[in-house]
């Protein structure tokens, strides 16, 4: 494999020196960019994009282009694809979000979905990481990604998104039992289909617990903890003389750190409404961080953003160990001027937490 040019993102990860702080963006590929837009169109729809290696790379590869500061790609592709595998036939309704042809609610239901093999079951996913490995030619680092067994559970027994999880939830206190077996057999494929991009070429890999914080502190612990333990315990630890990194991210989950960091992750992702420089002190030297500016931050001026970036950058200190990020994904509105405003601003106003290692 061509050896990275850049591997300042995959040094942070794991707490070694770096220059600057690394930087990229949830859902950098995305419908703030014209020319992912552009290619959408192109593809027809979303399941369209994401189900075509050719242009699941080139949209991947969009926010790279524009945008040189970054420091690692990410995976085009959805959360939502292992509930699709497995029969549930996934689409998305215009202005509401992604929806299931089928969803499930009883032990049977449960007992019918196959494990599934991503090789056989999603190509599609396990051909865009080589197709981008490829064409990246050690520009960045590539990172792979997965949902929750939890928060594809929502999805499966909802039927969609969920405001409440009202369905979810009470299968959780009536029959915990039946909501097991689902965790355990989405915890499996997960965990298959994490190695399975590691093997196609990602460098390092995400679990995006995207709805964790809806859960009270001991059902957070039971159903959705333990789960990303055990998905995190089967993963491939190194490739191609690497370790592989593996970032944990709990929306909401800022008061379960500790716990968070017992798993093995290498990194916890933050979102907003937690303090960096707290979170440090409670982690320790046992992870790293990433994050966490407000993605609406980027709706305000460009020294708004600087302002913030600086905020955030001071919170953390001195040393590696943090990656910058939005606490969640970009948003849809944002100028894509100001996006770039972002990322220079980490570049250049982190170099002097890093002077040590220059």
């Amino acid at each position: 494999m061509t050896e990275l040019k850049n591997d300042r993102f995959l040094r942070a990860l794991l707490r070694q020196p770096v220059d600057m702080t690394p930087v990229w963006m949830m859902r950098q590929a995305g419908r703030y960019l014209p020319e992912y837009r552009a290619t959408r169109a192109q593809a027809g729809d979303f399941m369209g994009l994401c189900t075509n290696p050719e242009l699941a790379c080139e949209v991947t590869l969009q926010p790279l282009d524009r945008y040189p500061q970054l420091d690692a790609a990410i995976l085009f592709s959805d959360i939502l694809t292992i509930p699709d595998a497995m029969g549930l036939g996934l689409y998305f309704e215009t202005g509401e979000g992604p929806r299931f042809k089928k969803s499930v609610h009883t032990a049977a239901d449960i007992e019918a979905l196959p494990i599934v093999d991503p090789h056989k079951d999603l190509p599609y996913v396990v051909d865009a990481v080589s197709t981008i490995r490829r064409e990246l030619n050690g520009r960045v680092p590539l990172i792979g990604f997965t949902g929750s067994p939890w928060t594809l559970a929502t999805y499966m027994v909802e039927g969609g998104s969920s405001k409440d999880y009202r369905r979810t939830k009470a299968m959780l206190y009536d029959q915990p039992e039946v909501l097991h077996l689902l965790l355990e057999k989405l915890a499996i494929s997960v965990t298959d289909y994490l190695n399975a991009q590691i093997e196609a070429g990602a460098q390092a890999v995400q679990i995006f617990d995207s709805w964790g914080g809806a859960l009270s502190y001991n059902a957070y612990q039971e159903f959705s903890l333990r789960y990303m333990q055990k998905i995190i315990d089967g993963l491939i630890k190194e490739r191609e003389g690497r370790q592989i990194p593996v970032i944990l991210f709990t929306k909401g989950g800022g008061q379960w750190l500790e716990l968070m960091a017992e798993t093995g992750a290498t990194t916890l992702g933050l979102d907003w409404t937690t303090d960096i420089g707290q979170a440090r002190a409670r982690v320790g030297d046992k992870v790293s961080l990433q994050g966490n500016m407000d993605p609406a931050v980027l709706y305000a001026s460009p020294e708004a953003i600087r302002r913030e970036v600086a905020t955030i950058l001071k919170g953390f200190g001195n040393g590696s160990g943090h990656v910058f990020n939005l606490g969640h994904g970009v948003t849809p509105h944002v100028d894509p001027a100001h996006a770039g405003a972002f990322f220079e601003a980490v570049h250049e106003l982190s170099a002097q937490y890093h002077q040590e290692n220059s």
